[in-house]
């Protein structure tokens, strides 16, 4: 069951038009949410960063309660151990090119199925980079076409994700996932300013854990001690290998304090 065009509709029923401009030039934002047995985690952050998502597109603000019952109504007309709860959120019905009209935002709520990640992975580095000066800097967007390109590489590489640097040849992020870093003991991760993404577990393993937001070079993934990606589906993953070259010892000690503060702090509070 699905929530689209303001209510639960059945997969054959749920249906936007071929106009939307979410489809037709992916002018639109989104969230993952991990969900567990019927419920969501971390869905307020989600709804803020949704709506500062939108912001950054110059998309009208969702409705934060019309978001949440969906969600609620989605959670329980799917009942699963494990699931991956998507809203997407488009600018409607526009005319083909880059206009928009006046018409509603379309609103669709959907969960499916999802198993667990790997207890590690594996990444590789692309030669495409992240303008972390784009119109789009910050935003979840639904223009995703160039994560689908890197990830494909990754795992035509052998590796579960792509990690990008940006135009300045500094670290940034993953294809769905923010990257943190262990040097000298201490750990750290990209700065905002660097383009990547603002990423939910990124925000609460900083807060959590003590990572510093630091600019870093991309040739940082070779001198460090340990390497870790975060995501609503991954939560904390350990990295074993990049480009190949296999790393030992994983996951390293501060790896695994960081994974085992977001487990035991995550299941005491739904909503953090």
């Amino acid at each position: 069951m699905i929530w689209c065009d303001g209510a639960l509709r059945d997969a054959d029923s749920a249906r936007l038009s071929v106009l939307d401009h979410g489809l037709t030039v992916g002018d639109g934002v989104f969230e993952t949410l991990k969900a567990t047995d019927g419920r969501a985690f971390a869905l307020t952050r989600h709804l803020d960063r949704l709506a500062s998502s939108a912001r950054i597109m110059g998309l009208p603000a969702p409705d934060p309660d019309e978001v949440r019952e969906a969600c609620r109504e989605v959670l329980r007309a799917n009942p699963m151990p494990l699931g991956r709860l998507r809203i997407t959120y488009t600018g409607g019905v526009a005319p083909p090119g880059s206009g928009r009209s006046a018409a509603r935002p379309s609103l669709v709520v959907t969960l499916t199925e999802t198993q667990r990640p790997a207890a590690t992975t594996a990444v590789v580095t692309v030669p495409w980079t992240r303008n972390e000066r784009s119109a789009l800097a910050g935003a979840k967007s639904t223009s995703y076409a160039e994560n689908v390109v890197a990830l494909a590489h990754a795992h035509q590489h052998g590796a579960g994700e792509a990690l990008f640097a940006n135009t300045a040849g500094r670290l940034c992020e993953g294809t769905a996932s923010n990257v943190f870093v262990v040097l000298d003991g201490e750990l750290h991760t990209p700065p905002l300013s660097s383009g990547c993404l603002p990423g939910i577990t990124r925000a609460l393993v900083v807060e959590w854990s003590g990572a510093k937001e630091t600019d870093l070079p991309f040739d940082v993934l070779e001198q460090a001690d340990e390497i870790f990606l975060t995501s609503s589906l991954r939560d904390v993953q350990p990295v074993h290998a990049v480009d190949g070259r296999q790393r030992p010892g994983t996951p390293g000690p501060v790896t695994a304090r960081a994974l085992r503060t977001f487990t035991e702090r995550a299941a005491a509070d739904l909503d953090p």
